[in-house]
C-alpha cells in the first residue's frame, strides 16, 4: 500500500508543476513604461505612414497632458492613435478655439482611428492626457484617399 501512496503523491506533484507552468506561460509580460524606449515601441505600434502630415509620441509618466502644435493643411484625414501600459489615452486636436476631435484608445497595444476634417490650413494643437499615467502613446495624422 505505501508504494501506491508514493506513486499518487508524485503523480499529483507532476501534475501540480504543469498546472503552475501553464499558467506561468499564459502570463504576459508587463511593458516598464518609465524605461521604455519610445521611437522603437512607436515602430511597432503604429503603421508605417510616409505621408503623415503629423506626428507624437512619448511618454505619460504623471497624468500631466503633453501638447504639440503641428500646422497641417486643408483636409480629410484618418488619425490614428495607439498606446500602452494599462488604462486608456486620450487625444484632442484643436485648431484655434474650434474642437476638432477628442477620442480615446484602450492601452493594451490596440489602435484606434477617426475620421479628422481639418477646415482649413493652419496650427493644430493636438494634447494626448490620461487620468492612468503612467503609459506610452503615439498618434498619425494621415490624409484620406
Amino acid at each position: 500500500m505505501p508504494f501506491q501512496f508514493l506513486s499518487v503523491t508524485r503523480a499529483l506533484q507532476g501534475v501540480a508543476a504543469a498546472a503552475v507552468a501553464v499558467a506561468l506561460s499564459g502570463c504576459t509580460q508587463q511593458l516598464s513604461v518609465e524605461n521604455a524606449d519610445v521611437p522603437s515601441w512607436e515602430a511597432t505600434a503604429l503603421p508605417t505612414a510616409g505621408a503623415a502630415v503629423a506626428e507624437g509620441a512619448g511618454k505619460i509618466l504623471n497624468a500631466e497632458p503633453v501638447s504639440n502644435i503641428v500646422t497641417v493643411p486643408e483636409g480629410d484625414y484618418t488619425l490614428v492613435l495607439a498606446c500602452d501600459g494599462g488604462g486608456k489615452a486620450f487625444l484632442t486636436a484643436r485648431m484655434e478655439e474650434r474642437e476638432l476631435i477628442d477620442f480615446g484608445a484602450a492601452c493594451n497595444g490596440a489602435r484606434e482611428s477617426i475620421k479628422v476634417l481639418i477646415p482649413q490650413s493652419g496650427p493644430v494643437e493636438f494634447t494626448a492626457s490620461s487620468v492612468d499615467a503612467p503609459l506610452l502613446y503615439a498618434y498619425q495624422l494621415v490624409p484620406r484617399p
